[in-house]
């Protein structure tokens, strides 16, 4: 009978429950993805020897510096993601434990969900070539953009995609850089009407705008508290919340007015 055993036997036996479901737990595959930074690709340059963005129908110019769209690198849909793997990540300022459904649709297969990014990429493509020819008043008919970009999926690099066809086509006519020589990157989802959305992972993808140079980072505004939250050294936080205000705060830096330009 329980009441005959010393206490420490009794909390022993006690603890034999506990101990089997830390080793379940443990052992059983949890509902999360691991993220880390990924790449990232200037969109005024080639991609696997093809330029990331053709434009006919319109003059375009000779750009310098470097407009870099980033991406984060998860586990895939089928992976097994068990307990020790999250407590690693927990505790690595370049890891993220996101929900399962937050990264990847419920219920898919690995190439279900690679078909799905892509779709995501072309759409994004679509409507930042739109926002980019609205911006600069230019007939979508006449005016023609192709957008290549391999092996990368979702809708995260609208924003950059816009402001590269912007700085090629040179809407003002000033003849200058959007990036004024600098290695800007960025973030953010771009709807037809030039209008800025949250992605996601941005503390991920400034460290991996960091790594490849960058010092000036675009972050949709409803995100700046969680890109400030593993901030690298040196970036410049810059919030937008539409193609506009991206355009405006780039052209400030480039003329030497950074005191014009909002912060986070």
């Amino acid at each position: 009978m329980l009441s005959r055993l010393s206490r420490p036997r009794a909390l022993a036996l006690c603890a034999l429950p506990v101990a089997g479901l830390f080793a379940v737990v443990g052992f059983a595959p949890l509902p999360y993805a691991i993220a880390q930074p990924g790449t990232t690709a200037d969109v005024l340059g080639e991609d696997k020897g093809k330029q990331v963005i053709t434009i006919t129908g319109a003059p375009v110019r000779e750009t310098e510096g470097q407009l870099r769209m980033t991406t984060i690198l998860a586990t895939g849909p089928s992976a097994d993601i068990r307990f020790g793997d999250v407590a690693d990540a927990w505790f690595r300022t370049d890891r993220a434990v996101l929900p399962k459904g937050s990264v990847y649709p419920s219920g898919k297969s690995d190439a279900e969900v690679e078909k799905h990014n892509l779709g995501q990429m072309k759409q994004s493509q679509d409507a930042a070539a739109l926002a980019a020819l609205g911006y600069l008043k230019k007939d979508p008919e006449q005016v023609k953009v192709t957008l290549h970009l391999a092996d990368i999926g979702g809708p995260s690099a609208g924003l950059l995609f816009s402001l590269g066809i912007v700085d090629k086509l040179d809407g003002d006519g000033d003849g200058g850089d959007l990036t004024g020589g600098r290695t800007v990157a960025g973030t953010g989802t771009i709807a037809p009407d030039g209008k800025v959305g949250a992605v996601g992972g941005v503390s991920l993808k400034t460290q991996a705008a960091a790594r490849d140079g960058a010092t000036v980072f675009l972050v949709p505004k409803a995100e700046c508290s969680d890109a400030e939250a593993e901030l690298p050294k040196g970036m410049r936080l810059i919030p937008v919340t539409a193609l506009n205000d991206a355009v405006a705060s780039l052209r400030a830096l480039e003329q030497g007015q950074g005191a014009k330009v909002p912060s986070c």
